[in-house]
């Protein structure tokens, strides 16, 4: 217990980790938890109210269908959040897996490693783009898409610090002991992983919530009746002259979500670093 209270008071030495990490504390316990003690439906069409500015009633006005804009704010982040979280974890579970492969296994290295710079050599929205086309709209297809996106850039993580590690004098002393494969890899190589594999996971966590509203931005991810912060942009666009908040509020909950992740994802890099900690 006191190393973890040690490990938080240096992750969050730096104030703007901080705010950040309970920005996003506050943004996933109010997409979890607001909803249940509400009793507004965001779902609920009202017509004649349609397109409403902020007022008291609607603290972030209504969208072209009359709906409460912030509790979809609200509910939408269980969308975004839960791609985002999905995305981020089937991602570095295949990437961990390839680096480990083409990291230790010579023979394997050059193979995995052609098909991980062919993907990359594609920038992130097109190949989301074509591999949603293929796959078909739907939640877990954009889901699908963003992991086999991201995967690569865990493997060539995983695959450089691999490298390294195979070399060291413990991974030689196990194999002089009769160790075996598998377990050289489960329990000296991938706990030694965990740094770097965490970095990545807080920032495709935020590419994936970015991707996902790209990619219904342009028509080609959530279908429109799920209420991402995504397609609520995608579906007010053609409003946005006559009603700027039906975009802007969707909009800084991404920009708020993801520079969250990103500026926590840099706490932990610094946290994780043993060069970074002491130049520090």
């Amino acid at each position: 217990m006191d190393q973890f209270i040690y490990v938080l008071k240096r992750l969050f030495s730096r104030r703007v980790v901080l705010l950040a990490a309970l920005m996003l504390l506050a943004v996933t316990a109010l997409a979890i938890f607001f909803p249940m003690f509400s009793s507004v439906d965001p779902n609920a069409i009202a017509v004649m109210d349609r397109l409403k500015a902020p007022s008291a009633a609607h603290w972030a006005g209504t969208d072209e269908l009359g709906r409460d804009l912030a509790m979809r704010i609200v509910y939408g982040g269980r969308y975004s959040i839960m791609i985002g979280i999905a995305t981020a974890f089937f991602s570095v579970i295949a990437g961990t897996a390839l680096g480990l492969l083409a990291g230790f296994f010579r023979k394997l290295d050059a193979p995995i490693m052609r098909v991980i710079d062919a993907m990359m050599s594609f920038p992130d929205i097109l190949l989301g783009i074509s591999l949603v086309s293929i796959l078909g709209a739907s939640l877990w297809n954009v889901v699908l898409a963003l992991a086999i996106v991201y995967t690569p850039r865990v493997a060539r993580v995983v695959r450089a610090s691999t490298l390294v590690i195979r070399e060291l004098l413990f991974v030689d002393a196990a194999r002089a002991l009769g160790v075996s494969t598998p377990r050289i890899l489960y329990a000296h190589i991938l706990p030694n992983l965990m740094s770097p594999v965490l970095v990545q996971l807080t920032f495709i966590f935020a590419y994936a919530i970015l991707a996902e509203a790209g990619l219904s931005f342009l028509g080609v991810g959530v279908p429109p009746e799920i209420p991402t912060w995504g397609t609520m942009i995608a579906s007010s666009l053609q409003y946005a002259d006559r009603a700027f908040w039906t975009i802007v509020f969707p909009g800084i909950a991404i920009i708020l979500t993801a520079l969250s992740l990103q500026i926590v994802g840099d706490g932990v890099r610094d946290l994780l670093d043993p060069k970074l900690r002491k130049s520090a």
